[in-house]
């Protein structure tokens, strides 16, 4: 029975929060720290029925072994690991060291990729926060779970086989703080509410958050020594941690930054990083580059945005202040895995970075994300698990993955059953084997803005398809290859030449494999079902321009 709390006392958003959205559980965990009572509790019987016992020797060796298993009791149950994951907002790969770029300065992310794994190839299956955000969480498709932008909440079924949710039940502490991006209702069409009361630890806010800390009401006690939000959410991120390894317990800790999303906010103690820099534009910046691209993806606002957010004038100045922002995001994650550090835990967590889509920075002529070329869709990956023996090696992969593999990574890292039905893979084998692969293809999705940008795509490890389904008003459907190994930049769209043809028919039942996997298994709800009659190749425009899931 799900519990939904409007505004009451206890209730620490102006937004309504879920104080006790809290499936029944389907797993059995016990504690540590219930495990430590109990031995306490049994030496104390044992204690008490001495009178009764012949044998002094055998109650003498029953206590020892018992408080024994006491004290060596929480090195035995910590098999299972803590976690900790890292997500920014709006973060490409270019923004990092450990991805090839030498002017921006991030340390501990460069540190954490060195004691780690870099993931090359690492997508989003949604460019665009809401929708990637519940992917992550849920490891499904937005096709599956229903949840984006002008679509819809998230639905309590599916938030109940969340990775938050799941470890709980397994009896870790959770906490979750910044913006978490999305809300969860129990009835389709109704407004959602915050999940907090499913955490242990809450400070995270609605929608956008803010970048004052004064301003996100859960995270108010951080407000005078860390003013920006992004140190706060180390700080909090310490403090758990500091807790979670005095309550002897596994924890999961879930930061998800709103760094580097608009407006450009740095923290004032950056200021100076970065002044006066000019920075390396990348090979395929401005409109010139852009011009064999689908004049569909012109009509959204990421086309207008290269002007109006002055990558086309001021390039130095906006890329400075989007690099500040992430070099706040590396401070704290530097706080985090000092606490790690200083409370013993290190050596037992496992520390995952990401973000939940990129960002065009110019690239091609675009601003902003939304788009499924390169810059938009595939994101920074780091994972470290120290007690590997890949760990510290300066490894990489470059197989395929999605965000939708980061849900059953945690959980099978923490011994929890992954449940059916989800589209994701855990990558631990990866982990294990840098060079093998998991999975050969994944669908780039956008059904947000204006129709004539919504598209279906699909990637491979090497090469990418992209059909723009829209044609009306003078538009043709239109499709778009690119061999992303040999061209990374995507200058080349392959679909009319002769080195395309063989890729293009496969790439092509790749797409219609997705397709069906969308017309058996869309929710029913918020539109998503009639959307895959919009995308399918085969039908005419007559008989797929008025399908529900379009608005104009």
């Amino acid at each position: 029975m799900f519990c939904l709390n409007s505004g009451g006392a206890g209730c620490s958003q102006d937004e309504h929060c879920l104080q006790d959205l809290k499936p029944q559980s389907r797993r059995c965990g016990l504690s540590l720290g219930r495990n430590r009572e109990f031995l306490i509790a049994s030496a104390a019987i044992v204690l008490s029925i001495r009178a009764t016992m012949k044998c002094a020797l055998l109650l003498r060796l029953w206590i020892l072994l018992l408080l024994l298993f006491v004290v060596v009791g929480p090195t035995l149950g910590q098999d299972k690991p803590n976690l900790v994951f890292l997500l920014t907002d709006d973060q490409c790969t270019s923004s990092m060291g450990c991805y090839g770029n030498p002017q921006v300065k991030t340390p501990h992310l460069d540190g954490l990729a060195r004691d780690g794994m870099v993931f090359d190839c690492h997508y989003v299956s949604t460019a665009i926060c809401m929708a990637s955000r519940v992917n992550i969480m849920t490891g499904k498709f937005e096709f599956k779970h229903g949840c984006n932008f002008e679509r819809g909440a998230l639905h309590s079924s599916h938030w109940a086989e969340s990775y938050p949710i799941l470890l709980k039940e397994a009896g870790y502490r959770t906490a979750m703080a910044g913006k978490i991006g999305f809300e969860v209702t129990t009835r389709t069409g109704r407004k959602g509410v915050l999940p907090a009361g499913d955490f242990d630890r809450w400070g995270a806010g609605p929608g956008q958050t803010f970048y004052q800390t004064a301003r996100n009401r859960s995270m108010v006690t951080y407000a005078e020594k860390f003013p920006h939000a992004t140190r706060s959410y180390g700080a909090f991120g310490a403090d758990f941690i500091e807790d979670s390894a005095k309550a002897g317990e596994p924890f999961c800790l879930s930061i998800s930054f709103k760094a580097p999303h608009k407006p450009a906010t740095p923290d004032p103690l950056d200021k100076r990083v970065y002044a006066g820099m000019s920075f390396v534009k990348p090979r395929n910046f401005g409109r010139e580059y852009g011009l064999h691209f689908a004049p569909q993806s012109r009509h959204g606002r990421q086309y207008e945005r290269f002007h109006s957010w002055n990558y086309s004038d001021r390039y130095d100045e906006v890329m400075a202040t989007y690099y500040q922002q992430i070099y706040a995001v590396d401070v704290a994650v530097g706080m985090i895995r000092t606490a790690l550090r200083k409370h013993g835990v290190e050596k037992n967590t496992v520390v995952i970075f990401t973000s939940d889509n990129g960002f065009m920075c110019g690239a091609h002529g675009y601003g902003s994300k939304v788009l499924p070329y390169e810059e938009s869709s595939r994101v920074p990956l780091i994972v470290y698990d120290p007690r590997h023996r890949n760990s510290g090696r300066e490894l990489r992969s470059k197989a395929l993955t999605g965000n939708v593999d980061l849900m059953p990574t945690l959980l099978e890292l923490a011994g929890v059953i992954v449940p059916q039905g989800i589209d994701g893979k855990s990558i631990l084998a990866l982990y294990e084997d840098p060079g093998a692969e998991i999975r050969e293809s994944l669908p780039l999705i956008n059904v947000w803005g204006p129709p004539e940008v919504f598209s279906l795509s699909v990637v491979t490890k090497g090469h990418k398809y992209i059909y723009w389904p829209w044609a009306g008003e003078g538009f043709k459907a239109t499709e778009e290859l690119y061999d992303t190994g040999a061209d990374p930049l995507e200058l080349n769209n392959l679909v009319a030449s002769p080195a395309g043809g063989e890729h293009l028919a496969q790439m092509r039942r790749h797409y219609g494999a997705y397709l069906d996997l969308w017309r058996r298994e869309a929710v029913s709800y918020h539109d998503y079902k009639s959307l895959a009659r919009f995308f399918d190749r085969e039908l005419t425009w007559d008989s797929r321009k008025d399908v529900s899931g379009i608005r104009k």
